[in-house]
């Protein structure tokens, strides 16, 4: 690790550039810069997240929502320890004292609470509608980071979160005409809220890799949520069911939350949720394809707000003047034969 000291420096920024007091133009801190990994890692942690829907649906048959919300989290924890033994990275920080109630409330709100409100809701709506919901993440995450954290959000941002909230209501209604049907979507939304909960409490975590901060969430989510279904009197389905569960959570989770936590700590919140919302309309075209699911009259303009939703918060940007405080942070590296200074 290099222990670093970034001075209290002045930053104006104006058409999407940044200008410090040493007078060089940077683009790092713009939304729109040059620099594609966070939006890869963003983009690709989706992807990989709205599969988990589909997937989980067809997995709800065998086993029962709060003990598979756990069987997925376990298959990511062995996904993540695995792939940190195949890629070794650089050494990690410890974890720092001022980094455990931040880690507590993401495991809690999205380890625990999160994937359980889902698992319920998914019980209950199809995967389509499911998938296209889990875009009010992206929403949550950027409502919280604005009002807890004071992070910018513009005027196309409200018009998305209004797009979004009128596919929500098309997507509580019953397609036959029978009315609203509120607890599964209810259940779903509730997993949002918690998730841009554990998205933004994730964010504050300063010590640790990503890797090991997913190990962590995932561990202990795990390990709750199946203890929690087995003493429910949760029946799990050996053989086939369980690996198949297992193997959904290593990638749809555990990957997908590694390549989350990358875009977070480049982006912030705010806009790592932008791009992610990518994740359920992955979700709904895999629903489609996986579960033969059936388009009623009130999924195809649901589909087009949020899709209009997700544009919108992609496409926000912002200029204002502030200042950067000075700050201690960590990155991790190799010691190859390049690497010759020493460290305190």
């Amino acid at each position: 690790m290099v222990l670093t000291r970034s001075p209290k420096n002045p930053v104006a920024r104006k058409s999407g550039c940044s200008l410090g007091t040493s007078g060089v133009m940077s683009r790092k801190h713009a939304f729109g810069a040059r620099n594609t990994a966070p939006a890869f890692f963003a983009v690709a942690s989706a992807a990989l997240f709205g599969l988990s829907t589909p997937l989980a649906k067809l997995l709800l048959g065998e086993t029962p929502p709060v003990a598979l919300a756990g069987l997925l989290y376990l298959g990511a924890f062995a996904g993540l320890s695995a792939y940190s033994l195949a890629v070794p990275g650089g050494e990690s920080a410890r974890l720092k004292s001022r980094d455990i109630p931040w880690l507590a409330g993401a495991v809690l709100f999205g380890g625990v609470l999160a994937p359980v409100s889902l698992m319920l809701g998914l019980a209950q709506v199809s995967g389509f509608a499911a998938s296209l919901l889990l875009n009010l993440e992206g929403v949550a995450t950027a409502l919280i980071a604005a009002a807890v954290f004071r992070e910018f959000t513009g005027r196309r941002f409200w018009a998305a979160l209004l797009c979004m909230t009128a596919a929500g209501m098309l997507l509580s209604l019953d397609s036959g005409g029978s009315g609203f049907s509120l607890a599964g979507p209810a259940y779903v939304v509730l997993a949002t809220l918690f998730w841009g909960l554990d998205n933004n409490l994730t964010r504050q975590i300063t010590s640790m890799a990503p890797a090991d901060i997913a190990r962590v969430k995932c561990l202990f989510a795990g390990a709750i949520n199946l203890g929690i279904g087995l003493f429910l009197g949760a029946k799990l389905a050996a053989g086939a069911p369980l690996l198949f569960a297992l193997l959904a959570g290593a990638f749809s989770y555990g990957l997908s939350m590694v390549l989350f936590i990358k875009s977070l700590r480049a982006w912030g919140a705010a806009r790592t949720g932008a791009f992610f919302s990518v994740a359920p309309f992955v979700g709904a075209a895999s629903s489609v394809l996986l579960l033969n699911e059936s388009i009623g009259w009130n999924l195809l303009p649901a589909f087009v707000l949020m899709a209009a939703g997700a544009w919108l918060v992609m496409g926000e940007k912002h200029a204002h003047g502030h200042y950067h405080a000075g700050l201690y942070h960590v990155h991790e590296h190799h010691h190859g034969a390049e690497h010759r200074h020493g460290h305190d």
